[in-house]
């Protein structure tokens, strides 16, 4: 039987963690948790559960993710963010894969928790993730803070798990509108060290195309006020990424000229 080890980065995320440690708990052989310094009470949290606490300094979400996957004590891993955990079916899954893993990797759907309401439209669900797979086949990429799970072989084989990965995202929208302001700086910034351009075609119609794609073509509307709000915000986020991706390089131009 092979063994698991569940891999969680955190910061101040004592409303959730002990939730996605429960969810493990009884699922994987080991639980590593790298935490960027905490201020609230996460290490404590931890500390009450078997798990392997390790304080890091916060290298980026797709560089900390990767080193806490080097931690991990085993090759299988079951890897989550802090505020996520599995559902009781996905738990059943997961188990089962101890005694007949076949594939790479395994996606499963997330289901996200938005001010109380479980979502499952717009681009919210089924909202697929890799976050059970072979370590020495698979690395953390994307952009930040837009990370995910790759495999490293165009051909791996890869399955989907019966049950949702349980996302309890924001419960307020002034929650969600300041996350929007630091994400789209993290995104920003990573598109002006790749180059990326920022038109004003890109900052006028790719808002309006992502707000229609959810709230329209995925049906966010049937999700009510709060299917709109997210529809509206992911509209928001990606003109706020191109308008400060702008203001970087107006910036850097000056700085290039004087």
């Amino acid at each position: 039987m092979l063994k698991l080890s569940g891999v969680i980065i955190t910061y101040n995320e004592e409303r959730n963690i002990e939730r996605c440690l429960h969810s493990l708990n009884d699922v994987v052989d080991e639980i590593i948790v790298v935490d960027s310094f905490s201020t609230d009470n996460t290490k404590v949290i931890c500390e009450s559960f078997n798990v392997t606490f390790i304080e890091q300094k916060f290298l980026g979400y797709i560089e900390q993710k990767n080193f806490a996957l080097d931690q991990a004590s085993y090759n299988y891993v079951v890897s989550l963010d802090g505020d996520e955990a599995l559902s009781e079916t996905l738990q059943k899954s997961i188990l089962q894969l101890k005694t007949n893993w076949e594939f790479d990797g395994y996606f499963a759907n997330r289901l996200n928790n938005f001010c109380g309401q479980w979502i499952k439209y717009s681009d919210w669900y089924p909202n697929r993730k890799l976050r059970v797979f072979d370590k020495t086949k698979a690395k953390w990429t994307g952009i930040n803070p837009h990370d995910y799970v790759q495999l490293n072989n165009i051909k791996a084989k890869v399955g989907h798990l019966e049950g949702d990965i349980l996302h309890w995202t924001y419960q307020t929208y002034k929650e969600m509108d300041d996350k929007s302001e630091y994400f789209s700086s993290i995104a920003a910034k990573a598109y002006f060290d790749e180059g990326k351009t920022a038109s004003i075609l890109k900052l006028t119609w790719n808002p309006s195309w992502a707000f229609f794609k959810a709230f329209i073509l995925r049906l966010g509307f049937l999700d009510g006020k709060n299917g709109f709000r997210i529809c509206y915000q992911t509209g928001k986020i990606t003109f706020l990424k191109y308008k400060k991706l702008r203001a970087l390089y107006k910036s850097s131009a000056k700085t290039t000229s004087s």
